[in-house]
């Protein structure tokens, strides 16, 4: 591929084969597998490190698999590889990582437009900081959905009642008082939050749908996940697609343990609001909160794509992680192939098929 070069000003275009944007653990993968097929590339970061979107999670984040399950390609995880790693590990990890192989990763690099190139194939990828890059592949890797998602009824709390997206919760200190506070979400992320609340003594009410399967989190479970192929099974097949249509479950111990407290009083799926700061739940209310935390989600933010890969409703469109654009693709994506896609262990396998893929030009 090649690109003609626009004048010699200092922010003339950056002609490459490929971009990736974001250096998290897909967009890091990607750049393992454009290496081995020496395509010139580049791996656009916003923030001022890789791996920065584990940085500015909540500080008791654990991973949900251990260490040995949970590697890049190329380089396993240093230390003992059976424990389950803290948030902090998984971020100096991730910047080992970029460093270990020496990825060109373009830090401060924000991306504001991704569009066609003008006048030549492929695409111009514009950051906020004043730059420009040509390119012919574009792997968009910028993680699982990141626009947080609460419920409608959110707004009629009363603004005494603080309200976090887990997105923006790091801990407890950063909620006031002590009195009741509430985490509404069904998922790993409210299990742990909420633990992390309850620890400091405060009455804690999670509304969690009782529905929700819990399954136990060990090595023996691990073991058979990777030995069945359980977690690479693919969306597009029939096992996959049953798979895919089945609720995600939380880790047993976590939730036994958050059960056997004290100060935790399970209220069922939250389903709405009532005057003076109370949240509904499906078996009982709250009392009067102080606070809520809201681990209900993410929902897709592309304001920047202008290429015809997204829905009406703003989730991407792909087949496999591979789009209608030629040239670019997702990656890190929630089921972008498997139920590990948007998980560490599975950035390595999609990477290596969607790279492969698009030097084929499938």
């Amino acid at each position: 591929m090649s690109f003609t070069l626009p004048g010699n000003s200092p922010l003339a275009p950056i002609v490459l084969d490929a971009v990736v944007i974001g250096a998290g653990q897909a967009g890091l993968a990607a750049a393992y597998y454009l290496r081995k097929r020496g395509v010139a590339f580049r791996v656009l970061e916003g923030a001022a490190t890789a791996g920065a979107a584990w940085a500015a999670r909540y500080d008791s984040l654990r991973l949900f698999s251990p260490a040995w399950a949970s590697g890049l390609p190329g380089r396993p995880w240093p230390g003992n590889s059976l424990r389950y790693p803290t948030r902090d590990e998984t971020v100096a990890y991730l910047r080992d990582y970029a460093a270990h192989f020496n990825f060109s990763v373009d830090t401060g690099q924000r991306v504001t437009r991704l569009a066609p190139a003008s006048g030549q194939p492929g695409y111009a990828v514009h950051t906020a900081a004043g730059r420009t890059y040509l390119a012919r592949y574009v792997i968009i890797a910028t993680g699982p959905y990141a626009q947080p998602r609460v419920p409608a009824w959110a707004n009629q709390l009363p603004p005494a009642v603080a309200q976090r997206h887990s997105r923006d919760y790091q801990r407890p200190a950063q909620l006031p008082g002590t009195g009741p506070v509430a985490v509404v979400g069904s998922g790993n992320s409210a299990l742990q939050i909420a633990a992390d609340l309850a620890a400091t003594g405060r009455p804690l009410f999670a509304a969690f749908d009782e529905r929700t399967s819990a399954i136990p989190n060990n090595q023996l479970m691990w073991t058979g996940l990777t030995l069945t192929g359980f977690m690479k099974v693919p969306r597009h097949t029939a096992p996959g697609r049953w798979l895919h249509r089945q609720p995600e479950g939380v880790v047993s111990g976590d939730l036994h343990h958050l059960r056997r407290l004290g100060n935790v009083a399970f209220i069922g799926r939250a389903t709405g609001v009532q005057s003076g700061g109370i949240i509904q739940g499906a078996k009982a209310p709250t009392p009067p909160l102080e606070a809520v935390v809201w681990a209900t989600g993410y929902r897709p933010n592309y304001p920047w794509i202008e290429l015809p890969i997204l829905a009406p409703d703003g989730f991407p469109q792909h087949q496999r992680g591979l789009t209608a654009a030629p040239g670019v693709a997702f990656l890190g994506l929630p089921w972008l192939d498997t139920r590990s896609s948007a998980l560490l262990n599975g950035a390595g396998a999609d990477a290596r098929r969607v790279v492969a893929a698009l030097l084929a030009g499938q």
